[in-house]
């Protein structure tokens, strides 16, 4: 059994699922999605901060005394089908999803006992979110279902007491926050537990080792379920289960310790804008690169995108998961299960990066530039000649020619294709044998 303390509970095994998994998709979607301007932080950048886009946004397009919560009723989700959400995410590759169940404006998209009146079941969709996308995911697909949980909220009364307290009294933990995480957990049976804004509150306040305790003793998921590192201030990067070190987290060189690479399709935002220009969005190449760097050096890349009020996946959003799906179905390969190389990319060549399947004895070399030379040099790999094999992987229908540079590094010959020959088109995996 764990106890309640940082060394014991930061001794659990990681589940093993969470490391082949790879990639998963995060979802934040929340009152946030209604005004669908600059940002998830909507509620705060325009009350707290006042900052000037968010007060004339508001001036311009909504009446005097307009407050967030009235944005509550407008939350509609109207359009959302579960099903298709679902279907979209199976669809993109993914392994595992990650939904918002309570941002900081705390507003939950469950029926929950703890938030009366500001939650989903409520106002606004008058629906479980959590329990209809939950389903949806278990009913068809294989991915694991993860959900975000905010600890803090921005305007609570009982947290902003507590805070003037310097923390020393604990009324928001014990009567909202905590009872929240239990209440999911116990519900929806998560395997994964992705939790977020401290509120400049160490994880004593929070009860954080006391919940992980539970959760890894005594839970219903106990023996699947992995958890993040932000549990109060200093966990991050330090306790808990995988480290994601801040957001957008990609280091470029292997780290000691299971990571995640975090990130947003929309650069500029988790949530939903309706005023987002093209630019803003990564293209298909951006987001395999970043698949390709952060797996090479041991992390799993959680992709976000950010739905309407009404329900619905931008086509944007569904275009690039869809294209990062056909892009895994030929390399999934050297994604999934995979571990990390000696090397993580190639010391001759940009733009090549390493995995390595020790089970089928491979090492994949995934190359984001198609060489204008049609010959492909990489500085890492020492052939053994007569037994080393070299596959293009996706086009199976020969093993490709090269030649050793003396102990170390290679040249391949890359074969001659025309672009409808090409197995893919955003990065391309070579399959070495006998390395």
């Amino acid at each position: 059994r764990y106890e309640p303390t940082w060394g014991s509970l930061d001794a659990r095994p990681l589940p093993a699922w969470f490391d082949e998994a790879k990639f998963g998709v995060f979802i934040h979607w929340g009152v946030f999605s209604v005004p669908s301007f600059g940002s998830e932080w909507f509620w705060w950048y325009w009350q707290k901060e006042k900052r000037e886009p968010y007060v004339k946004f508001m001036e311009a397009n909504y009446p005097p005394g307009f407050s967030y919560e009235d944005f509550g009723p407008l939350f509609t989700a109207e359009f959302f089908d579960p099903h298709q959400w679902a279907d979209i995410l199976k669809a993109s590759g993914a392994k595992y999803v990650v939904l918002t169940s309570k941002h900081h404006e705390g507003f939950t998209l469950w029926g929950s006992k703890y938030s009366w009146n500001w939650n989903a079941v409520d106002v606004g969709p008058k629906r479980d979110l959590v329990a209809e996308l939950a389903t949806s995911v278990r009913n068809r697909t294989d991915l694991h279902f993860g959900l975000y949980h905010s600890l803090f909220e921005w305007f609570n009364p009982l947290f902003l007491e507590d805070a003037a307290s310097a923390f020393m009294t604990r009324k928001f933990p014990t009567s909202k926050s905590l009872p929240e995480l239990y209440e999911i957990v116990t519900k929806y049976q998560p395997e994964i537990i992705w939790s977020d804004g401290n509120g400049n509150a160490p994880d004593t306040y929070w009860n954080s080792t006391g919940f992980l305790a539970w959760l890894y003793n005594d839970s219903p998921v106990r023996d699947t379920v992995v958890t993040n590192d932000r549990w109060g201030v200093g966990s991050i990067c330090t306790h808990g289960g995988f480290y994601t070190c801040s957001d957008r987290y990609n280091p470029g060189h292997l780290l000691p310790h299971k990571w995640e690479n975090c990130m947003t399709i929309d650069s500029k935002s988790w949530g939903y804008r309706r005023n987002a220009q093209l630019g803003d969005y990564l293209t298909i190449e951006d987001l395999v690169k970043q698949l390709v760097e952060t797996v090479s050096c041991g992390g799993n890349l959680l992709m976000n995108i950010g739905p309407t009020h009404d329900g619905r996946i931008a086509v944007v959003f569904e275009e690039r998961l869809r294209q990062m799906g056909a892009w895994l179905k030929v390399n999934g390969g050297a994604i999934y299960g995979t571990k990390p190389w000696r090397a993580q990319n190639d010391t001759f060549t940009p733009g090549v990066w390493y995995t390595c399947s020790p089970k089928e004895g491979k090492v994949n070399a995934i190359f984001l530039d198609w060489p204008n030379s049609g010959t492909l040099v990489l500085g890492e790999p020492r052939a053994k000649l007569g037994e080393t094999q070299v596959k293009l992987v996706g086009y199976e229908e020969q093993l490709l020619k090269w030649i050793a540079l003396g102990e170390k590094g290679i040249i391949v010959a890359l074969p001659q294709l025309t672009p409808k020959q090409l197995p893919c088109q955003w990065g391309w995996t070579l399959q070495l044998t006998a390395i």
